[in-house]
């Protein structure tokens, strides 16, 4: 029976290009996911969008001498290209500056309002003098009281994760100007988070099989007690508060960025001609599972839970496999100190599966991982082109030239190349799994082996000396490696989507691999190949000298706010 798959990827704020950071951590390995379970046969629906509420994006309009409006419009168009290039196969981008977006937001606030769950209570903001008026948390920085770190925000320390209050941090300063803010009270309404402790606990001890760092993450919150967050602020950019006497604030990001994954399946359902489509994904046996960083782990499973818990009749996440964090050749990502590598730039000078492949590879599941050029250019040209790539063109190449351009008959298999079909079936079966626990690391690795397992097959066997000899045995071994390839296009397609569907079209397969499903297609003999063409691209070394006197260079020199 068909599953009903809901994947919410962690929306990124519009005020600057995407980096490899950004893609490691959530929406790759969202897209593995969610492609997987389209061959499978599941219903899925994907969905993020653009956060154009984030202070993120105020900050870099002042700097830029520009409207909120011009930043987002600039960067979503950019974010929707890249996701089309790389292949990152949303069922939904939108933005959370859609009517569509207030609307849910204001359902949610006003279901949670009526039921008690938020309040209205004075609170100190900050007010900078010299810029005249009150600071958003992000318009705020100062020393961290966790870890000690210099540079933390008003609402969360960048270096250790911890969510924070303004006035926790010492040396506090505006961001903008560095004048020490003064504290004037102001009113606010609040989500009584607290009141979800004992629910939240409850159904955390039941979540055995999330990742590790996750579960830590969440119980050391937990063991801190929750506190009551202010869901507004004294802004004119954002979702208006549905409420008198709040005409000059906004509801703040962190509560409505959230109700984006519920606002915006509501769009693709209105798209879709079914307004009720939605809740085949949000109630029921439906599955969610949200992909994020690490460092929002606290707003999805235990804001965002609270908030569904307050409102009822909607899932709460089944999974939240967030990843770890991304490092750039040995140091911390870091956008405004200039440390990154933006996608845009990527995309401009290379194909998009070796970037695919190499972050998979080495994805931060369960502890930080470390991108190099070296190392992108060893994976690109030992293990792509060299195992895999080289595997494909020579054998699709050698029975083009010397079976008529179909797949020969194997007459009757030996046991190695019974074995080695039956391998491709386990590899399969064990893939699957993998995929299904979010564990892409371990399962790119064992469809890498396999064909590591062909090329020793195939250079055992040596068609080209035996088709001289004994043109069936060579039929028989060019046929086991096609039919590897056949299940190799198929276990890899969920991380190399490209080249899978041109293996499968060489191959004489017709379609796309989606439609042919999770399964390995049967390659009859006589099937007409095509034309062959090399997968992959073999890389000069000098691209490691070029690309890392890239990094902190003009180009890159943009600061973004994240």
């Amino acid at each position: 029976m068909n599953e009903h798959i809901f994947i919410g990827v962690a929306w990124p704020y519009a005020n600057g290009p995407l980096h490899l950071g950004h893609i490691a951590g959530a929406y790759l390995p969202a897209d593995i996911f969610a492609r997987y379970h389209r061959l499978k046969g599941n219903k899925v629906l994907m969905v993020s969008g653009s956060d154009q509420h984030g202070a993120p994006i105020t900050i870099r309009a002042e700097r830029e001498s520009t409207t909120p409006q011009e930043v987002v419009a600039k960067y979503h168009q950019q974010f929707i290209d890249c996701w089309n290039k790389l292949g990152i196969s949303f069922d939904l981008f939108t933005t959370t500056g859609t009517a569509n977006h207030a609307q849910v937001t204001h359902s949610i606030f006003l279901n949670l309002l009526n039921k008690g769950y938020i309040y209205k209570d004075r609170m100190l903001q900050a007010y900078c003098p010299k810029c005249q008026r009150f600071l958003p948390d992000r318009y705020l920085e100062g020393t961290c009281p966790n870890c000690g770190f210099a540079r933390a925000r008003g609402d969360e320390c960048d270096e250790c994760g911890k969510p924070l209050n303004s006035g926790e941090l010492g040396d506090l300063r505006c961001h903008i100007c560095a004048t020490p803010p003064r504290f004037e009270s102001s009113e606010h309404l609040f989500l009584r988070l607290s009141s979800f402790q004992d629910q939240l606990t409850g159904w955390i001890k039941g979540q055995t099989g999330w990742r590790h760092h996750v579960v830590s993450t969440t119980w050391k919150f937990l063991d801190e007690g929750l506190k009551d967050r202010a869901i507004t602020r004294d802004l004119d950019w954002g979702v208006i508060v549905p409420q008198p006497g709040f005409e000059r604030k906004r509801i703040y990001v962190w509560f409505e960025a959230v109700i984006g994954y519920l606002s915006a399946s509501k769009e693709w359902a209105r798209l879709q001609g079914d307004d009720n489509a939605w809740q085949d994904f949000w109630q029921g046996d439906a599955k969610s599972f949200y992909f994020i960083g690490k460092d929002n782990i606290f707003f999805h499973t235990l804001v965002w839970p609270a908030m569904l818990m307050g409102c009822g009749g909607l899932n709460l996440p089944y999974d939240v496999p967030a990843n770890e964090f991304l490092t750039i050749e040995g140091k911390k990502l870091s956008t405004s100190r200039n440390w990154a590598i933006w996608l845009p730039d990527y995309l401009e000078r290379y194909k998009p599966d070796p970037l695919r492949y190499a972050l998979a590879a080495n994805m931060p599941e369960s502890g930080d991982s470390d991108f190099s050029w070296h190392e992108f250019l060893r994976r690109n040209n030992n293990e792509l082109v060299a195992t895999y790539g080289n595997l494909a063109h020579r054998v699709l190449t050698f029975a083009y030239r010397n079976f008529n351009g179909a797949v020969p008959a194997p007459g009757e298999l030996d046991e190695r190349s019974q074995r080695l079909i039956h391998g491709a079936e386990v590899a399969l079966d064990s893939v699957d799994g993998l995929l299904y626990h979010c564990e892409f690391k371990e399962a790119i690795r064992q469809a890498m082996s396999l064909a590591q397992e062909a090329n020793r097959y195939l250079d055992e066997q040596a068609p080209w000396k035996t088709i001289k000899t004994n043109r069936q045995t060579s039929a028989k071994s060019v046929y086991t490696v096609l039919s590897v390839l056949a299940a190799l296009k198929t276990i890899l397609y969920p991380f190399l989507p490209f080249s899978s569907e041109g293996l499968h079209s060489f191959l004489g397969f017709d379609g796309t691999v989606k439609e042919g499903g999770w399964k390995i297609q049967s390659l009859p003999p006589g099937q007409v190949l095509r034309q062959p063409e090399p997968l992959f691209v073999k890389l000069d070394e000098d691209i490691v000298a070029k690309e890392s006197s890239r990094l902190d260079s003009v180009k890159g020199n943009q600061k973004i706010e994240s």
